[in-house]
């Protein structure tokens, strides 16, 4: 049955995450319901990346299988179902054993803070009027590249085998009016990105020092961690795929 690779993205402002859940409304809710309507049939889609509660993505996926072959052109119909807020961006055929998800090699995420009022940024950065050391969020920023478990950046109640993560990159970097944590790995744990960014945000403000973050690193435990970093300034910048997925 052939397969594809839908490509989505989305400002997560309205939702309550991605993954379809009871009694709270989802990307893939909106999704399904749009080609349900179009195709007038139901899909079962199964999701790249699952981003909380008003976490926004540049770039996430979802695949599905389909008896019928789906034409690229239907993108602009789908879309037209949707509300605007979600875009679809492209539509692969892939090998029918391809899997959006554990066939990704790296994601990358980026949290972005803004320092001087901006009513533009408001809802896609978290506005941080704080004082920061540069240097020492860089210097904690190389800390996590050393670190392998992650179990002290993980939220309680996740359901996981392990918390191993290879983190391939880690930095901050200035981008327009914001200041921007970046981060690619393998992958990532309930919570992980915005754990980061609030502890290390307390180096940054001398409310702890870098040899205490890095013991929380290593601790594996998230009794320390600050995970009060908001939903609405992380963005799934990128899912990263073998070059040969889409032949």
């Amino acid at each position: 049955m052939p397969r594809y690779f839908l490509e989505v993205a989305y400002k997560g402002t309205n939702y309550s995450g991605f993954q379809i859940q009871d009694n709270a409304g989802s990307i893939q809710e909106e999704v399904e319901k749009a080609l349900a309507t179009l195709f007038r049939r139901k899909f079962e889609l199964t999701g790249s990346s699952r981003t909380d509660t008003g976490v926004h993505a540049l770039q996430n996926f979802f695949h599905l299988d389909s008896e019928e072959l789906i034409n690229p052109r239907a993108l602009y119909n789908i879309n037209a179902l949707l509300p605007g807020d979600i875009a679809l961006r492209n539509l692969h055929r892939v090998a029918p054993d391809a899997h959006c998800r554990f066939d990704a090699v790296s994601r990358e995420y980026r949290y972005y803070l803004y320092r001087e009022k901006n009513p533009f940024l408001a809802d896609k950065a978290w506005f941080y009027p704080y004082t920061l050391d540069k240097e020492k969020l860089g210097m904690a920023a190389d800390l996590v590249l050393e670190q392998k478990d992650f179990t002290a950046f993980s939220k309680r109640n996740t359901q996981v085998k392990t918390f191993l993560c290879a983190i391939q990159q880690s930095g901050w970097q200035e981008e327009n009016d914001c200041l921007v944590y970046r981060v690619v790995a393998n992958r990532f744990l309930r919570g992980m990105v915005r754990g980061l960014v609030g502890t290390m945000l307390q180096v940054g403000r001398g409310k702890i020092s870098l040899s205490q973050f890095g013991e929380i690193l290593q601790s594996k435990d998230n009794r320390h961690t600050d995970f009060s970093a908001p939903g609405h300034g992380l963005f799934l910048f990128r899912v990263n795929y073998p070059v040969s997925m889409f032949g």
